[in-house]
Parts: C-alpha cells; sequence; structure tokens
C-alpha cells in the first residue's frame, strides 16, 4: 500500500488516532487530522502530533476535510455512519479503520479476539500462553495499545494478538485473522447500532475474509454466535460444550478438557487460579484451544492459567472494612456483564449501577437481582430507567455521584455482604472512561472507611 504524498484524513485524535498520524507522515502521507473535541481538551495529544507538520483542523465538525481527503482513516470511537463518512464513500473514497491499515503492513500471523464481554481478559490470556509456550508476540489493538505499534517493531514477532472490537470490525476491508475468536454477543452499543442483529453481524465480520486454512473458536453455548457463523469457512473449534468432543473445549467443575484433532487432547485442573468465576473457566477455553491451534504447548497454556491475576476493573477486591468487601467491576458497561458478577457472589450484595445509557434494557437483571442483590444504588443518566425496571424486585435508592453512592451502599450493607460497582452502561456522563470511574469508586471507598480494613 503505497501512501508517499497521498492525502490522508485522520478523523480521531485519542491515542490510537495519534498512533495512525505517526504511522502514517513516516511513510510520506500528507496528513490531516481532525476531532470534535476543541483544542484544549486535546492538548496532550496535540503536542504529540503538531511538531509532525500535519493539518490540525479540531473543534466542531470539519466536513470539508472530508471532502478533500483521497484516504479516510476512523479511529474506534468515528462513526462510520456519520454523513461525510458516508458521503465520501459514495464518492468512492476507501475509508477504513485502523485495525485495516495496520493489517496492510503486518508480516506476521494476527489472532483477533472479539465479543461483548471477556474480550481484554481472554486476549491477555492468549498472549500471555503463546509467550509462556516460547514464542515471540505483540499484544494490542481495542486493548489499549494501537495495532499500528507493532509495524516499527524491529522485534521479529510470531504472532500479533488483537482485541477487536464491533466498531473496527465495521470498518475492515481484507482484515483476515488467522484465528478469530467470537466469544459472546448480548445486547450492547444499541445506541450506535439500529438493533441487535446489527451489532451482532458487525461481530461476525472477523470472519469474512477467512478460508479453510483459517480457524474460528466459537462459543458453543451462545445462541447469537452459532447463528452469526453459520456461512463462515473456516475450521470452527468450538469452547463451553456440555460433553466430551473431538475437536473442542468443554469444562467439568473446575476441570478444562481439550480435544483437538492431529494434536492431542488434554487436561487443566483449575482449582485456585487467580481468575475466578465460570465466566473466567469459559474465557481461558477460548483461549486455550486457539493458543493449542497454533502450536502452543499444554505447559504453556496451563502456567498463564495459573499465573494470570485479574486485570484492573474487573471484578476486582479492592478491600474489605468493617466485614463488608469492596469490587471494582467498573468495566461492566452491559447487562450481561453485571449478570456474570452477580453469578460470582453467594453472600447478599449492595449494587452500584448507572452512568450512560446504550440501548439495552435491563429486565435481564432480575433473576440474579433478585437471588443474591440486597439493595441497588443508581447513579448518572440512566439511573431512573434502571429504578423503573427493578423497583419491584428490589430497594433502591439514588446517588448524586460516586461518593455518594459508596455511602448510600455502605448503609444499605451489613457485615458478610459486598458491595460492588458494576454499572451496566458506559461511563461517559460523568468520566472519561470506565477506568476513571473504577478509580474513583476506589477512591471513594479509601475516604469511606479510612482505608482501613
Amino acid at each position: 500500500m503505497d501512501l508517499k504524498g497521498k492525502k490522508i484524513l485522520v478523523a480521531g485524535l485519542g491515542i490510537t488516532g495519534v498512533s495512525v498520524t505517526r504511522f502514517l507522515v513516516g511513510r510520506g502521507a500528507q496528513v490531516t487530522v481532525t476531532d470534535t473535541a476543541p483544542e484544549e481538551a486535546l492538548y496532550d495529544r496535540v503536542l504529540q502530533v503538531r511538531d509532525l507538520g500535519v493539518n490540525l483542523m479540531l473543534g466542531g465538525r470539519q466536513d470539508k476535510a472530508f471532502e478533500a481527503a483521497e484516504l479516510i482513516v476512523l479511529s474506534p470511537g468515528v462513526p462510520h455512519t456519520l454523513e461525510p463518512v458516508r458521503r465520501a464513500a459514495e464518492r468512492g473514497v476507501p475509508v477504513i479503520g485502523e485495525i485495516e491499515l495496520a493489517f496492510r503492513f503486518i508480516r506476521a500471523p494476527i489472532v483477533a479476539v472479539t465479543g461483548t464481554n471477556g474480550k481484554t481478559t481472554t486476549t491477555t490470556l492468549l498472549g500471555e500462553m503463546l509467550k509462556e509456550s516460547g514464542f515471540s508476540v505483540f499484544v494490542g489493538g481495542n486493548i489499549g495499545t494501537p495495532l499500528m505499534d507493532c509495524i516499527e517493531s524491529k522485534k521479529s514477532l510470531d504472532f500479533v494478538v488483537a482485541e477487536v472490537s464491533s466498531f473496527q470490525l465495521d470498518t475492515i476491508d481484507r482484515f483476515k485473522p488467522k484465528v478469530g475468536l467470537l466469544l459472546n454477543i448480548t445486547d450492547d452499543h444499541l445506541d450506535r447500532y439500529s438493533d441487535f442483529n446489527g451489532y451482532a453481524r458487525s461481530k461476525a465480520r472477523l470472519f469474512m475474509n477467512q478460508d479453510r486454512k483459517d480457524i474460528a473458536v466459537l462459543n458453543a453455548a451462545d445462541s447469537s454466535v452459532l447463528s452469526v457463523t453459520k456461512a463462515i469457512r473456516s475450521r470452527r473449534l468450538f469452547y463451553n460444550l456440555e460433553k466430551p468432543v473431538k475437536d473442542g473445549s468443554w469444562i467439568s467443575g473446575k476441570t478444562i478438557h481439550f480435544n483437538l484433532v492431529g494434536t492431542g487432547s488434554y487436561q487443566i485442573n483449575c482449582e485456585g487460579i487467580p481468575l475466578e468465576g465460570r465466566h473466567n473457566l469459559e474465557n481461558a477455553s477460548a483461549a486455550g484451544l486457539a493458543a493449542l491451534s497454533l502450536g502452543g504447548s499444554i505447559q504453556g497454556v496451563e502456567t498463564a492459567i495459573h499465573r494470570l491475576k485479574g486485570l484492573p476493573h474487573r471484578l476486582t477486591h479492592v478491600m474489605t472494612a468493617g466485614g463488608i468487601r469492596f469490587y471494582d467491576d467498573s468495566k461492566a458497561t452491559n447487562v450481561d456483564a453485571v449478570i456474570r458478577a452477580l453469578e460470582f457472589f453467594s453472600s447478599p450484595v449492595v449494587l452500584i449501577m448507572g452512568g450512560r445509557d446504550k440501548g439495552g434494557s435491563y429486565e435481564g437483571l432480575k433473576t440474579q437481582v433478585q437471588r443474591i442483590v440486597r439493595h441497588v444504588v443508581v447513579m448518572g443518566e440512566a439511573g431512573e430507567k434502571i429504578r423503573e425496571t427493578l423497583a419491584e424486585t428490589v430497594s433502591i435508592s439514588t446517588a448524586s455521584g460516586m461518593k455518594d453512592a459508596v455511602q448510600k451502599a455502605m448503609d444499605a450493607a451489613r457485615a458478610g455482604d459486598s458491595v460492588l460497582l458494576s454499572p451496566a452502561c458506559s461511563s461517559f456522563d460523568m468520566y472519561a472512561s470506565y477506568a476513571q470511574r473504577g478509580e474513583d469508586f476506589v477512591k471513594a471507598v479509601m475516604n469511606l472507611t479510612g482505608g482501613r480494613s
């Protein structure tokens, strides 16, 4: 792909936009960068690209920039359905995303992980399994490190393991992973997609360029996953099965079983592993199947499973004070993630929820809330919608912010209970990210408990 002298528009100056901009300038492109946010809000990122000689167009809509471009590279947060983007595409201007651009230049086989929940844990775990098997691996994508960053690496790579979102898959063209993992599909991002089917179809794009030499790792217990992958051409490896199979993985108790045609049969005892919960056994099954199919060793797979600790803001135990345990699950930005978190508990929970609504229903929470939740504290833009849904199931109070939410949760909790931040919503009504929201929760817990266990 020749970029020299080409007029390229980079839409969105986030972490990915900065990485893409640097790469394009290094390849001799004439780069314009747009972002609807004003310069003062992007100060640190502006400093990183200003000296590269790019044309910065910040603050508000910049439709003229789209009209002049010969190629448009969208950051994940920029919808491909925006009017100026659609008009450019109708004129024949190529519109791609960062993972498509990176794919054109990456030489190592790509292993791509997507799904509504569990992507980051599975991607991290898979990367560690391959590393423990002796391979040289780059781990990036939607996990936080742009895929572009591995292109300039002087290190010889055996595999590139990438977390990819539905937004990123919306803008692929030739992107073709050697192994693709689809973990699950549940209601999410319905504020950006017209309906659930549209969202599911975006996830299935992961496999659209695969052929019989490629591999798809699929969740056999997810009917939506099975539905959207009926016509794919790749070899299918199923996990989360209910019984033994010749080519796939299943869980019995705390043991994960693997059978792969031409590779062998293995089992791993997961008793006492740092990643607790049934959902993490499923994530480990998916990652293990992918690693073994790529030539990873069962020793490498087992070592990674037993070593990897929970990632920040994913059902993380913050502390215990006054007999009350506090958990940060700020990454739970949809209903299914909250359900999975509640399944972990066997004693009463006081649940903190709310944020920016993503267009789905909260009805699915009722069974687990009725089973284990003592009280719900709601906050943010979606608070009233959550209250209306759960009002007949559990007692609910409304908080003005995180400090107030933690205080109300502490007031409602008893010794032996757990206070769980698991919002079921995005953070963007009050915070820049789910991580910032989780950090604010931890800060509030520490301040209100005096930081004493």
